[in-house]
């Protein structure tokens, strides 16, 4: 489904903000739309790559599996971000998955090729994809470091504040954000494992740092959560 609000999206994602009117007009008339059910798959890994996805409803697991079979989060995306992008710097079968979480995904699709059209004609917008993929791998990097230099505890908390600060909300000094995560969700993604989270969680709590039920967690001072 398009329509004008669907034109507002990408006018108002970041990416495209360097393209012309013609050029955006180009870009909605070139992307399709596409509901995926909850707990469904976008993509599975050894699946062609041949799209880039534009996250508009809903959140996003993107994923893999380890030699012994433990799930390995990569990220967590919520609307206003792209993903599967790695066809344009080469790949040419999915290495990882994207499942819908809790409820049902919007998105836009955009065929390599044709973005690949589109980039050849803005300069612009070649460096802003550079950019984009450039910082993912930055955020890749820094997850790398922090397995290897910070002990679990740390990594958690670590989560529970970018968490805070990417999507909560602010009243006072305490700061809470909602979610849709298990704790082994949680484990996944901090390389640790379930029964870890679960301690330091209830370890935070009884401290009075942090309280949380299974949908959200409040911070009670950001600044002494450490």
């Amino acid at each position: 489904m398009k329509n004008s609000t669907s034109l507002d999206f990408f006018k108002q994602f970041p990416l495209f903000s360097v393209l012309n009117e013609d050029e955006m007009n180009q870009l909605f008339n070139i992307v399709e739309f596409r509901k995926v059910k909850k707990y469904d798959y976008i993509y599975k890994i050894g699946d062609p790559s041949r799209e880039v996805f534009f996250l508009v409803k809903g959140i996003v697991k993107i994923g893999r599996h380890s030699d012994d079979g433990r799930e390995v989060i990569k990220n967590i995306l919520h609307p206003m971000a792209m993903f599967g992008e790695l066809p344009l710097m080469g790949e040419k079968t999915r290495q990882d998955y994207a499942i819908s979480m809790n409820e049902e995904v919007h998105v836009y699709t955009l065929k390599v090729t044709e973005f690949q059209r589109l980039i050849a004609t803005n300069h612009q917008l070649c460096i802003a994809i550079m950019n984009y993929v450039g910082n993912r791998l930055r955020e890749v990097e820094n997850r790398l470091e922090d397995l290897v230099f910070k002990d679990a505890r740390a990594r958690i908390i670590d989560f529970i504040k970018e968490s805070a600060e990417k999507r909560g909300r602010r009243v006072g000094f305490e700061m809470l954000f909602k979610h849709c995560l298990t704790q082994q969700d949680i484990a996944n993604i901090t390389g640790t494992s379930r029964q870890t989270v679960t301690s330091v969680l209830n370890e935070l709590k009884r401290s009075d740092l942090i309280y949380f039920n299974r949908r959200s967690i409040l911070i009670r001072d950001m600044a002494k959560l450490a």
